[in-house]
């Protein structure tokens, strides 16, 4: 130090910290599907015993798995089809299915767009407002046809498609954007109060997503609500990751809403299922859901990849018409599999692709489990090698055994 200078030495970081208040960032690992594997038990069960059955308000459903509100993935006919299989398809009331009379014509030139004019393409065609006539005859094709009626809106037009609806007699509606919460800050005097919803629209159970946390989730089963999606941005079609840099991969995010759900359950008696949105590519991921305490799963991709999809091999994410910030982008899965080859096989394919419900039974017998609640007290470790460990012959190759 020179002569006459009053600069003092600099304090250690101990003597800094020693009264401070300041809270310094920290970090939690969080998993994925692939970092984790599910340990076989030491009893076994058959898989023809194994009931993965779950319930959702009055009424329960063989599969354990929802179609997800996309509009390549359901359209009517294929709600009507996935619910003679057992499982549920959720129909978005914010697509083309209510814009278009015949959305033939929108599908098609989707489909037919070059991936660099593909969002472009998109955003146009969803420019047409909804068509409010639609919103009923829908829901009503799909009750004609003996099928569930599940339908979605997002939150801001939530109270204008409600009441139509149940009407129509809806079976679920689900109120579904990026990151759905109890509280909402903004400027609208009178926004939507998903409380006063579940009263309004009662018994149709109302069903609310998306989430990813603890807390999150506990206030929002507090509003009488019947299941929370969880998931941000996981999806093959979706890029909320990318653009808004935010989400929790899906084990680690399962698990925390799972324990939500059981801490509700503890002290109100209501049991609210956790439905895993996004992500889910094969039968091993659908299991790892399942176990780390989803009662269902929703799925896109997979379904999009089905012969009776309407997305004509195509997929592509919720947010990707929006006109200031797309949040999805168009992919192309094919069209593979049949919606039942899909679910129950039979398949020749080894990649866990086909057969997602066979493959689930399978890995609930090896841990002993009968019901999915069994399967989640299953034990689950960090396995970030389960899918390259000794497999080197089938990376050389591309493939999956």
């Amino acid at each position: 130090m020179v002569a006459g200078d009053v600069r003092t030495q600099p304090q250690s970081l101990a003597a800094l910290t020693a009264n401070s208040s300041a809270a310094r960032k920290s970090l939690d690992q969080a998993y994925g599907f692939d970092d984790v594997a599910i340990v076989p038990g030491a009893v076994t069960t058959n898989p023809e015993m194994v009931d993965p059955s779950f319930t959702l308000g009055e009424l329960s459903f063989a599969l354990p798995i929802m179609a997800s509100a996309m509009d390549a993935v359901v359209d009517p006919a294929f709600a009507i089809a996935l619910s003679a299989l057992g499982g549920i398809a959720v129909l978005n009331l914010d697509g083309l299915q209510t814009r278009y009379a015949d959305p033939h014509d929108a599908l098609a030139e989707i489909a037919a767009a070059s991936q660099g004019d593909s969002t472009a393409v998109i955003q146009r065609v969803y420019e047409r407002p909804v068509d409010l006539r639609l919103v009923g005859e829908r829901i009503q094709q799909i009750k004609a046809g003996g099928g569930v009626a599940a339908v979605s809106a997002t939150p801001q037009n939530t109270k204008k498609f409600a009441p139509l609806a149940i009407e129509a007699g809806v079976d679920y509606f689900v109120v579904q954007s990026t990151v759905t919460t109890a509280r909402h800050v903004s400027r609208s005097l009178r926004g939507l109060r998903l409380d006063e919803l579940v009263k309004q629209i009662a018994p149709v159970p109302v069903l609310v997503g998306n989430t990813v946390d603890v807390q999150a989730a506990l206030e929002l089963m507090e509003t009488g609500i019947y299941g929370v999606l969880v998931g941000v941005g996981p999806g093959a079609a979706c890029t909320s990751r990318e653009v808004l840099g935010i989400g929790i991969p899906q084990i680690t995010a399962t698990i925390d809403t799972a324990y939500a759900r059981d801490l509700f359950y503890e002290r109100t008696g209501r049991y609210i299922p956790i439905i895993t949105d996004g992500g889910i590519r094969t039968g091993g991921d659908l299991s790892k859901a399942i176990c780390a305490g989803a009662d269902a799963v929703m799925i896109g991709s997979p379904f999009a990849g089905a012969i009776e999809a309407p997305g004509r091999g195509y997929h592509w994410g919720m947010a990707t018409p929006n006109a200031e910030l797309p949040r999805g982008v168009r992919v192309h899965v094919g069209q593979q599999h049949s919606l039942r080859q899909l679910l129950m096989g039979p398949t020749s394919r080894t990649d866990g692709t086909e057969n997602l419900f066979g493959a689930l039974r399978t890995s609930m017998a090896t841990c002993g489990a009968t019901t999915i609640r069994e399967f989640h007290t299953a034990r689950m470790v960090i396995a970030p090698a389960i899918k390259t460990e000794g497999k080197l012959y089938q990376i050389a190759q591309g493939t999956r055994g």
